[in-house]
């Protein structure tokens, strides 16, 4: 999932971001990039395809110095992986945004805004959000209530954060569908999307709920839900990640994760899911297509993996209508197996690094390359080779 940093402070925020975005290297991204308005009222931004350390060198060469300021780490869900694509994205010189999640109808919002005269530079959803924000503010004149008149347009899961250079003192964020959370400083505010980014400047944090749009200045923090009523968030205090090293109330560790599960599961899926169903583009920017054509899925995993992978099979064939198939994933390496064309490979690890999972994972992505007929289409093949799960 794509990560949020964002800040407006006294002090220099550059570092901040930058920090913030390391801090969000774990989710895995294609690209990442910071937009920063500074002294003179100028917004300035940097993009690029790769680590966060690419986007570090070339802000050493140009830096990008101001009291407010957005980042952002892409997981590509429109568009290839590319400097046009990364975030944040650009409505003319003054607006930039940074965003999370899918926007279901964004092709409609596009050719709408095409129509009108607007220009599009990259391939992705979040750009059509920019423009639309931007016509807003034309008109509105003011840039928290240009991002409240455009999200009532928007339908999917989205978070975003949004700066102006005419109005270089704040920023507005909103959630829906995809965690927010405010950190809250002395002198000073931030956001992110996980409050890992933020443990550098704060441990007071305020999680925004659903439908929640909020002003944020470095001296007041101020909240409205879905219904255009002001509200107080709780601010609550991190522990460091004690509670992750403590079995709490729990008898034992199994026992708490067991009892985390709804939460976690919650977390996993935020971003992912609209209330009637999943986004595939979560997946890849392919996705959509390549499901379509997926006659068959092979689960490889070990452990409990597989036993997850096990109760996947009933969901699949109930919910989905299509074959499942579940292997432990050292059987599956070191025999000979016939695999059916249109073949879905879902690999799962187990602690990350399970290395027979891993083995059969790349000797999965050697058999893509032949033809149809002894291992999988070309599309499932690409996606195959492509996606790492």
């Amino acid at each position: 999932m794509c990560g949020i940093v964002g800040a407006v402070s006294e002090r220099d925020v550059q570092g901040i971001l930058l920090e913030g975005l390391r801090r969000l290297e774990y989710r895995g991204y294609d690209s990442a990039g910071m937009a920063v308005i500074n002294g003179e009222s100028s917004l300035r931004r940097a993009r690029e395809v790769g680590k966060v350390a690419a986007l570090a060198e070339a802000i050493s060469a140009n830096p990008l110095s101001g009291h407010l300021g957005i980042a952002h780490t892409r997981w590509a869900t429109h568009g290839e992986p590319s400097q046009l694509n990364a975030h944040p994205h650009m409505s003319g010189e003054r607006l930039a945004i940074v965003h999370n999640g899918i926007i279901e109808n964004y092709q409609e919002l596009r050719d709408e805004l095409k129509a009108e005269g607007y220009v599009f530079t990259s391939q992705t959803d979040t750009e059509v959000v920019a423009h639309l924000i931007g016509k807003n503010y034309q008109q509105e004149g003011n840039l928290y209530n240009a991002v409240k008149t455009s999200i009532t347009r928007l339908r999917g899961a989205f978070a975003l954060a949004v700066v102006h250079a005419d109005e270089p003192d704040h920023l507005v964020v909103c959630r829906e569908g995809s965690p927010l959370v405010v950190g809250v400083g002395i002198g000073e505010n931030f956001i992110a999307s996980d409050q890992l980014a933020l443990l550098p400047v704060t441990d007071r944090f305020m999680f925004l709920e659903e439908g929640d749009i909020a002003d944020i200045r470095k001296d007041q923090i101020k909240i409205h839900d879905r219904d255009g009523q002001a509200v107080e968030r709780t601010i609550t205090r991190f522990e460091h990640g004690s509670d992750s090293a403590d079995k709490g109330e729990y008898r034992h560790f199994m026992l708490k994760e067991i009892y985390e599960q709804p939460r976690v599961i919650k977390a996993t899926m935020e971003g992912r899911i609209t209330d009637t169903r999943v986004l595939e583009q979560a997946l890849g920017t392919e996705a959509a297509n390549l499901l379509d054509n997926v006659r068959h899925v092979q689960i490889i995993a070990c452990g409990t993996s597989f036993h997850a992978g096990m109760v996947a099979r009933y969901w699949i064939e109930d919910l989905a209508g299509v074959p499942c198939s579940v292997e432990v994933a050292s059987e599956f390496r070191y025999r000979k197996h016939v695999i059916q064309p249109d073949t879905l490979f879902l690999c799962i690890s187990q602690s990350g690094e399970t290395a027979d999972t891993l083995a059969a994972l790349r000797q999965a992505k050697k058999r893509a390359s032949v033809p149809r007929w002894q291992f999988v289409t070309s599309r499932a093949a690409r996606w195959c080779g492509n996606q790492t799960w």
